[in-house]
């Protein structure tokens, strides 16, 4: 199966947002094979962008951001989620998307294992809808910080179907109420209508 190279991912970060729409997430886990497609991303655009880590200038947490692009950006939040990013553009460009919600394909035993509380199983639209949800249903924590996700093992992406443009919806991004009301407002969050695995945000 063909997976997306470092090429894709190394141009502008609004195009490889709408473009991995309908493309599909592996995580290769103990060799069980775990995916779903991308139903909903959310970009992350440059040093002005005052919505992204990359806002204060260069850091060590953020120093990924400014590398090559293909690689996964790895950070825990809230004390509970890991969120998975991936870097886009040209080095030292900050620019990375998060990716946000799946549709589930393979693995959802084991998505079920590491997402089910008190032995409760969930609701297949539960395991992934949400950025913290995907991470923890395909096991995606900060060992996976700055893997090139192009060498097709552990974590890579595969295509999908092509989307027309009247397929995808485009919004607000989410919690980001700390930004410029212009950064705010961007429409940097995409999804495909429609779909029941997109985050309730």
């Amino acid at each position: 199966m063909p997976i997306l190279t470092q090429e894709f991912f190394a141009r502008p970060t609004l195009t490889v947002a709408r473009e991995l729409l309908g493309q599909r997430l592996v995580r290769d886990l103990d060799g069980r094979r775990l995916s779903g497609i991308i139903v909903e991303t959310e970009a992350y655009v440059g040093p002005d962008d005052t919505a992204s880590h990359a806002r204060m200038g260069r850091t060590a947490r953020n120093e990924i951001m400014f590398g090559p692009a293909g690689v996964a950006y790895v950070y825990f939040i809230y004390g509970m989620y890991h969120m998975l990013n991936i870097v886009t553009d040209q080095p030292d460009f900050p620019a990375a998307i998060l990716i946000r919600a799946l549709e589930p394909l393979t693995g959802q035993t084991a998505m079920q294992a590491h997402r089910q509380k008190n032995n409760q199983p969930l609701k297949p639209i539960n395991l992934t809808n949400g950025p913290g949800k995907l991470c923890q249903a395909l096991a995606i924590d900060r060992r996976l910080n700055h893997f090139p996700i192009t060498q097709g093992h552990t974590l890579w992406l595969e295509p999908g179907d092509p989307l027309p443009d009247q397929a995808i919806a485009a919004g607000p991004r989410v919690g980001i109420d700390y930004a410029t009301p212009e950064c705010v407002a961007a429409p940097w969050r995409l999804w495909i209508k429609g779909n029941r695995f997109v985050s309730k945000r």
